[in-house]
């Protein structure tokens, strides 16, 4: 299967950053100093960093329903033209109504609903229509956003999510992009909602990725995760990108980063060359972080006062000295630089992580955790397979299950629709691996697996009794194997942490009919089992190992990567470039051009390690030298590029 990595048409890769001056923040324009913006951006400059995203506040720029403040838009104007002195550019951002922690309605709006109310949303088209028209033919315009996180500002009561009307948002999107469009502006255009949709979290706030993909030329994901586990708060961005492979646009990571008032200095360069190498590998072609810089003079100004930590996501602190984020985020564009990121792209894989349609199909009679635990336990999954070194793609249900992999993972699944099942019994018989792990959900409602002829499906007889679940009693899971499996010798034993609630803590009881036993647990249960369907194999666990990992703090890495690295072998998809080393992961990248194949290697140890990769090749450093054994820093990433063996 393709995986995305779509990049915007244009003469660059954005790597930018999101831009307040220090003067004064959301208020910047009222106290707008030229000599301050031109260091700002100088600085920037000088570290790689080519791109803003900058903001018209709305209710400055627009004081009236039917004016603009002339004096903002001369101040906007200069702007732009600081950009093209210094050879950048900027995305400006309309709507601009919530900004770090607060709403600001302009003061006309009188409660009008921002997407249903006719006349409200006929300002906005005005608005929009007149800024687009004055600098639609300027050189330092690269693109265009409607908004600034629009659900907050929309539906702050239930904080984005739940009560937005999709059809109507759709329409407010549609409209405010087609004035865009009919004044006459070519370049690209998102919405700059956060890419917070249904698709992506299983909630519903309105702003549907697959209604608004049409629309749009780049998907502009927000993400500002907090977890309880390291491996998922660093991977937590790059799966956000791989489930926006929707509709073939460009991913751009338009918001992430960190407050210093959160995290070391240290550490936040750690998450930051995280974010930028993880997201690079799952997808994602463009990066533009919170923000450019601190705000410690604006102490007293909302929403710094009630949000004082809002004051020092900057790049550089408030006396414009670079952090160490803004030099993790320069060596960044100079790996971009060395690999000629612009021509790269992401191998196809044969190994695809399917993606229940319930994660936004709005099927009748579900529940809101039915979505919730799709997106969870898919995110933990994917986890496993980067631990397992495995260039994994995923595949949603919704858009059919691709015809040409070898390998389908289907991670703690309650529910999938009768016809897939029928399907993946198909790519088993014409030779696939097919990896399903059981999961009753986390309530009650219709409690159990939704999976039609499980039985002959997975050549067992389950043991289940109507109305209860099978509790797992044990604090973890001894799965013992009792044959050899891909890399897993007969008598290894993996040890799971038992995780999840008093619902979905369960196991499916079988009884082999047909199927071998590959493993069982501590008391002899059947754990792990194949059955041959035509060429391939249906291969069943009967523990939610996924569900009970996305459950655990703390967790990764755990064993999951071991199976599904087996699986990988049995299929005959090893990884092409591995190390035997959960808390080192690999990822390759290709030249759509010359040929050449870099491989990254990504460290989630907190302390240096060298690993061994094992690969059919060689490996040699970006500027050609022979490299064996690969050393990493703390959380560090070393670019190789993989040659062939000479003879």
């Amino acid at each position: 299967m393709q995986r995305n990595s779509a990049k915007l048409a244009g003469p660059d890769t954005w790597v930018g950053v999101n831009y307040w001056s220090r003067t004064g923040g959301p208020l910047m324009w009222r106290d707008y100093d030229p000599a301050v913006v031109d260091e700002e951006l100088r600085v920037m400059r000088d570290h790689g960093i080519g791109l803003t995203r900058s903001f018209c506040y709305w209710p400055d720029f627009m004081p009236t329903e039917d004016a603009l403040d002339a004096d903002l838009l001369a101040r906007y104007d200069d702007f732009l033209d600081r950009h093209l002195a210094l050879g950048m550019r900027t995305i400006p951002t309309f709507v601009v109504g919530h900004m770090s922690g607060q709403n600001w309605d302009p003061a006309w709006r009188n409660g009008r609903d921002i997407f249903a109310d006719e006349s409200f949303l006929d300002r906005q088209r005005w608005y929009v229509r007149e800024l687009t028209a004055r600098w639609k033919d300027h050189p330092a315009v690269a693109g265009w956003l409607l908004s600034n996180e629009i659900p907050i500002y929309a539906d702050w009561r239930s904080r984005g999510i739940g009560t937005l009307d999709a059809d109507a948002v759709t329409a407010w999107a549609a409209a405010l992009i087609g004035e865009i469009r009919a004044a006459g502006a070519a370049q690209p255009v998102s919405v700059g909602d956060g890419a917070w949709g249904v698709e992506v979290t299983g909630l519903d706030n309105g702003f549907r990725v697959r209604d608004l993909a049409p629309l749009i030329d780049f998907h502009g994901p927000h993400v500002y995760r907090m977890d309880d586990d390291q491996l998922r708060l660093h991977l937590g961005a790059a799966f956000v990108c791989e489930l926006l492979d929707i509709g073939g646009k460009p991913v751009i990571m338009e918001e992430f980063g960190v407050t210093s008032d959160y995290v070391s200095e240290e550490n936040a360069a750690h998450y930051y060359r995280q974010v930028l190498h993880t997201t690079l590998l799952a997808g994602a072609t463009g990066w533009i972080p919170w923000n450019n810089t601190d705000y410690d003079d604006l102490a007293d100004q909302e929403p710094y006062r009630h949000h004082p930590f809002e004051m020092h996501f900057g790049l550089t602190d408030a006396a414009g000295r670079p952090k160490a984020q803004l030099r993790e985020v320069r060596a960044f564009t100079e790996v971009l630089r060395r690999t000629d990121f612009a021509r790269l792209r992401r191998p196809d894989t044969s190994i695809a992580l399917l993606v229940s349609s319930f994660l936004e199909a709005r099927y009748p009679f579900t529940q809101p955790e039915d979505a919730t635990s799709v997106a969870n336990n898919a995110r933990q999954a994917y986890i496993a397979a980067r631990e397992a070194d495995l260039p994994v793609g995923v595949a949603r249900e919704l858009d059919g299950v691709p015809d040409d992999c070898a390998l389908y993972l289907v991670p703690s699944v309650k529910q999938l629709t009768a016809p897939t099942w029928r399907t993946l019994v198909e790519r088993a018989a014409a030779g696939a691996v097919v990896y399903a792990s059981y999961f009753v959900g986390e309530h009650r409602t219709q409690r159990g697996p939704w999976w039609p002829k499980l039985d002959e499906t997975f050549g067992v007889v389950k043991q289940l009794r109507y109305g209860l679940v099978d509790p797992i009693e044990d604090d973890s899971l001894r799965m013992v194997f009792r044959r050899d499996f891909g890399g897993i010798g007969a008598g290894e034993e993996l040890v799971f942490r038992v995780g999840g609630t008093a619902e979905s803590r369960a196991f499916l009881p079988v009884a082999p009919d047909g199927a071998e036993v590959i493993a069982v647990d501590g008391h002899g249960r059947p754990a792990l089992l194949r059955h041959r369907v035509g060429d391939g194999w249906m291969v069943l666990c009967t523990y939610p190992l996924e569900h009970m990992a996305a459950m655990t703090p703390r967790v990764n890495p755990e064993p999951t990567w071991r199976l599904y690295a087996a699986l990988a072998e049995v299929a005959g998809v090893p990884p092409r470039v591995r190390v035997d080393d959960p808390l080192v992961m690999t990822g390759l990248m290709e030249h759509s051009s010359d040929g050449r194949v870099f491989a990254w290697f990504v460290s989630q140890h907190a302390s240096p390690v060298t690993v061994n990769p094992v690969l059919d090749g060689r490996l040699v450093t970006l500027d050609g030298v022979p490299l064996g054994a690969v050393e990493l820093d703390a959380y560090g990433v070393v670019v190789a590029e993989v040659r062939e063996v000479e003879s």
